[in-house]
């Protein structure tokens, strides 16, 4: 893995010595404190960028073209509260997605599926063990943000997100999110109206570079990728884990994120 990672900087080959346990205390103490961590050129800038350009040719012919509507929730309804709640407002995400799939011979394939990846996820995550996804469309994804793309407010399903950002645009497709603004006890719709007025203090905004990993915790930190300006799009590859093996998605979910069932 040499040849496409900075084990140098990151010693993700080396589990249990004491630069690698330095590191996972490193990322574990920024995840308490910020809500996330990055390991900046994980992935060499020149292997991040050789993999957005080997995948462009497929965004245009072979990629599902993700568009929906929705307001921050991913529902319809939340009860107790108004139809009319501005934390109810509704807004437009949009993105080309490429399936694990057609990933045939990328680097990014290549690091999801190198067991050391999973076992340093897991240790900086605090967990027992991380296992890869069974599904062959969802294990990962690459997703491309073209002019006027974006993705936008949600909270995610699951606790952590892993992202490894391969092509910066030329403008905006900032990471912006509120750490921490509700939890299990307290869904927090007055804070949730003020995010979405762009009157959160705590907002924050992170702008990524090629070949960086990236572990957020976004059950309860609502966030959105700002819109793509000019030309260049931003490409950003997805890994999915889980705490348990063969996890699939249903058919019903394949054909909603993908337009189409393994």
């Amino acid at each position: 893995m040499r040849d496409i990672l900075d084990l140098e900087r990151y010693p993700l080959d080396r589990p249990g010595s004491p630069d690698w346990q330095a590191l996972v205390h490193r990322c574990r103490e920024e995840l308490a404190k910020d809500g996330m961590f990055s390991l900046h050129g994980l992935m060499t800038p020149e292997t991040a960028r050789g993999a957005a350009e080997a995948l462009a040719a497929k965004f245009e012919t072979e990629s599902f073209r993700h568009e929906r509507e929705h307001n921050i929730y991913f529902q319809d309804r939340i009860e107790g509260l108004a139809p009319d709640h501005p934390a109810l407002q509704r807004f437009k995400t949009s993105n080309l997605t490429l399936c694990a799939d057609q990933l045939a011979g990328s680097p990014v394939l290549r690091l999801y599926e190198w067991p050391p990846f999973a076992d340093f996820l897991a240790a900086a995550m605090g967990k027992a063990q991380l296992y890869t996804m069974q599904d062959p469309l969802a294990r990962v994804n690459v997703m491309s943000y073209g002019p006027e793309q974006a993705l936008n407010w949600h909270f995610d399903r699951s606790e952590f997100t892993t992202t490894m950002l391969l092509q910066a645009p030329e403008e905006g497709g900032a990471f912006i999110y509120s750490p921490e603004l509700r939890s299990e006890e307290d869904p927090n719709y007055d804070g949730v109206e003020r995010l979405l007025t762009g009157a959160d203090p705590n907002m924050r905004s992170v702008t990524l570079s090629p070949g960086t990993l990236n572990i957020f915790r976004g059950r309860n930190s609502p966030h959105r990728v700002g819109t793509v300006k000019g030309e260049k799009h931003r490409v950003i590859a997805v890994f999915s884990f889980f705490d348990r093996p063969g996890v699939m998605f249903s058919a019903k979910e394949q054909i909603g994120f993908y337009g189409r069932a393994a």
